[in-house]
C-alpha cells in the first residue's frame, strides 16, 4: 500500500523564510557597523570587535540557557512551548533588543548598542532552535532538508543586501566620507533602521502568532537524559570567562592607559611625519600588550576545541549521560561548524580593516560597503550553487 505524501505547507514555509532573511540581514550589517564604530567612537580593533562578540555571545548563552532549564524539566522547552510560539517569542525579544539599539543610539552609549545587539541576537538564537525543525514539520520530511536549505539561502540574501543598507544608514550616503569625518556624523538614520527591523519584528510575530495556517508545532518527546553534557558545557563556560575576563581587565592596565593617551596625541598632530612616527612607536608599546591578550584568546579556543573533542571521545567510552552527544556526528558537527562559523564571521568583521592597509586599497571605512556585500554574495552563491 503507498504511502500518502505530506504536502508543503506553502502559507507558513513563506512566512518562515522571512525570519531567516532576519538574520543574515543584520548579522552581515555587523560588518559595516563595526569599522563604523571603530571610527566614531575611538575603538582599537579589538574593542570594535566586541559587536560580534557581543551578537555570537547571545547565541550560545541563548542555547545553553535552553538546555539548562530543559534539562532540569526533563522536556525540550521549544518542544513543549511548539516551535510557533517559540519563533513568535524569539521575534518579541530581537523586537526589544532593536528597541535597546534605538536608546543606545539616542544617549550615544557603545555599551548600550553592544547590550541591544545581544537581546536582538538573544532572540535569534531562540528563533533559529526552532525553525530549523520547524522547517521540516512543514511538508514531506523527505525533503525537509529542501526546505532548510530554501532558508539558509534567504538567508544568504540578507547577509547580501545588509551591508548595503545598513552602511547607507550609517553612513548617509554612497559617497566616500573620511574617517575623521565619520565621528561628526548624525545617527538619525540608525534609529530609524531599527525602528523599522523592530516594527518588521513585531510584524512578524503578529504574522505567525495570528495565522491560522501555521501549526503550533508542539512535540512533547521527552529529552534523553545528558547530565554529563551539561556539566561539561558549563564548565566550559566558565573556563571562557576566566579566559576572557584578563582581556577585558587589561585596558585598564597601566600600559593601556599610556596607549590611550598616545592615541590622544596623534589626534592632536597635524604634521604627517610625526604622526607615523608616533603610531609607529604605539605599535611598539602595545606588542606586548597584544601578546597578552593573544595568549589568552587562545587559550578560549583550546577550551572550545578541547572541550568538544574530550566530551566525543569520553561519550564513545560511555554513552549514558551524553544525550545526543554520544553521537560522533553531533559532537565532531558543532566542532565543525565553530570552525566554519568562525572564519566566515571572522573574515566579514575584519574585512573593513584589511581594506584600509596601503596594500589592499587603502580605502576609507565608509568606501568599503560594497566589498563586504560582495564577499557576503559569494557565499550566497556557493549556498544557492
Amino acid at each position: 500500500m503507498e504511502q500518502q505524501q505530506t504536502k508543503t505547507n506553502y502559507p507558513a514555509l513563506y512566512t518562515l523564510i522571512i525570519v531567516f532573511f532576519f538574520w543574515g540581514f543584520i548579522a552581515a550589517g555587523n560588518s559595516v557597523f563595526i569599522p563604523f564604530c571603530k571610527n566614531y567612537f575611538h575603538l582599537d580593533q579589538f574593542q570594535s570587535q566586541l559587536i560580534d562578540f557581543a551578537f555570537y555571545t547571545a547565541y550560545y548563552i541563548g542555547a545553553l540557557l535552553l538546555f539548562i532549564f530543559s534539562s532540569i524539566g526533563g522536556k525540550d522547552l521549544v518542544g513543549k512551548w511548539g516551535y510557533k510560539k517559540s519563533i513568535v517569542y524569539g521575534l518579541l525579544f530581537s523586537a526589544l533588543g532593536a528597541a535597546a539599539m534605538i536608546v543606545a543610539v539616542e544617549v550615544n552609549l557603545y555599551v548600550g548598542m553592544l547590550l541591544g545587539l545581544f537581546v536582538v541576537a538573544l532572540g535569534f538564537s531562540l528563533q533559529q532552535t526552532a525553525a530549523n525543525p520547524f522547517a521540516v514539520l512543514l511538508g514531506d520530511p523527505k525533503t525537509g532538508a529542501s526546505r532548510v536549505n530554501l532558508g539558509g539561502g534567504i538567508n544568504s540574501f540578507g547577509t547580501t543586501i545588509g551591508p548595503l543598507v545598513i552602511g547607507f544608514s550609517l553612513f548617509g550616503t554612497f559617497e566616500p566620507i573620511s574617517d575623521s569625518e565619520i565621528a561628526n556624523l548624525p545617527l538619525n538614520k540608525v534609529v530609524y533602521l531599527y525602528i523599522g527591523v523592530g516594527l518588521l519584528f513585531l510584524l512578524a510575530a503578529a504574522l505567525f502568532n495570528f495565522s491560522k495556517k501555521v501549526p503550533a508545532g508542539i512535540s512533547d518527546e521527552p529529552m534523553e537524559k545528558a547530565n554529563k553534557a551539561l556539566r561539561t558545557l558549563i564548565i566550559m563556560t566558565i573556563l571562557l570567562f576566566g579566559m576572557f575576563t584578563p582581556v577585558f581587565l587589561s585596558y585598564k592596565s597601566d600600559l593601556a592607559l599610556q596607549v590611550e593617551q598616545l592615541h590622544k596625541q596623534v589626534s592632536s598632530l597635524t604634521d604627517q611625519v610625526q604622526i607615523d612616527q608616533l603610531k609607529l612607536h604605539i605599535k611598539e608599546v602595545a606588542k606586548p600588550l597584544e601578546m597578552q591578550r593573544m595568549l589568552w584568546l587562545a587559550g578560549a579556543l583550546v577550551v572550545v576545541i578541547g572541550g568538544l573533542l574530550f566530551s566525543n571521545k569520553s561519550a564513545q567510552k560511555n554513552p549514558e549521560g551524553w544525550g545526543a552527544m554520544k553521537y560522533p556526528q553531533l559532537a565532531l558537527g558543532m566542532l565543525a561548524l565553530f570552525i566554519y562559523v568562525g572564519i566566515e564571521v571572522a573574515i566579514g568583521s575584519n574585512l573593513g580593516e584589511l581594506l584600509t592597509l596601503k596594500e589592499f586599497g587603502h580605502l576609507q571605512s565608509s568606501q568599503i560597503t560594497p566589498y563586504v556585500s560582495m564577499y557576503w554574495g559569494s557565499v550566497m552563491i556557493g549556498r544557492w550553487a
